[in-house]
């Protein structure tokens, strides 16, 4: 398949279809962070100019990526990436809910910053120990829900632990994008209980030892990279969990 240009992806396996091979060449430039949260894609007359391939084969590259989540079609004005809201889904654990019963996103306090040498458990997941660690607290009015502590690898997100306390927002995610180009594309969660240390019930104003809902996250992005590995820990009387079957 002919390439964007020399700054376009590495080729993919040229076995498979050509659709597939501009789906991973397409997947790969989004984990560059080519396009931001609200730039349009080219359209498919320009990747076809740009590619030599037929519309019919752009076409149904793009739309795998929509299938696969990763683009969403937005009427009469293009593709686009699809924003995740994968930091306020941590609280469908949880019972938030505003005084008129609305689900609501919680706020937001950074309380630390710093670069750190990460546990050795993290740095195998996020392959390095060279990393920035954010202690985060969040809650709904006076109750604190979450007691949070983020991993990132220093080497995506440099910058981070000076920037501007206004620049933090209630969800990272964005963050992460639009300031330092890592796109949040899937993330793992791992769901435990276990009892609060001093630290943690300090912060939410608990009995040590109390029992305690602890999320563990690996956020990765679209090529499968593991750029964030956070643990957040909340009261277990709030914790809830839902699921459908059909």
């Amino acid at each position: 398949m002919p390439q964007h240009d020399s700054a376009s992806a590495p080729p993919s396996d040229r076995r498979l279809p050509a659709y597939l091979q501009l789906r991973d060449a397409l997947a790969t430039r989004v984990a560059r962070g080519e396009w931001g949260p609200d730039t349009a894609l080219p359209s498919e007359n320009q990747l076809t100019a740009e590619t030599g391939l037929s519309v019919g084969t752009v076409r149904k590259a793009i739309q795998t990526l929509v299938d696969e989540g990763l683009l969403e079609r937005r009427q009469g004005s293009g593709t686009y990436l699809r924003k995740r809201a994968f930091n306020a889904s941590l609280f469908r654990f949880f019972a938030v809910q505003s005084a008129d019963g609305e689900a609501t996103i919680p706020s937001s306090r950074i309380i630390a910053r710093t670069a750190a040498t990460a546990p050795a458990v993290v740095a195998k997941i996020l392959g390095t120990a060279d990393c920035i660690r954010l202690d985060r607290l969040r809650g709904q009015s006076d109750a604190l829900l979450l007691s949070e502590e983020i991993w990132l690898p220093r080497a995506r997100f440099d910058g981070i632990v000076e920037l501007d306390e206004s620049q933090f927002g209630p969800l990272l995610y964005p963050l992460y994008h639009e300031r330092f180009n890592v796109f949040i594309a899937s993330a793992v969660d791992d769901v435990s209980f276990a009892a609060a240390s001093a630290k943690v019930a300090a912060r939410l104003g608990l009995a040590e030892g109390a029992p305690t809902a602890v999320i563990e996250r690996t956020a990765y992005t679209v090529d499968g990279t593991a750029v964030e590995w956070r643990i957040a820990q909340g009261p277990a009387e709030r914790f809830r969990y839902r699921s459908r079957l059909s």
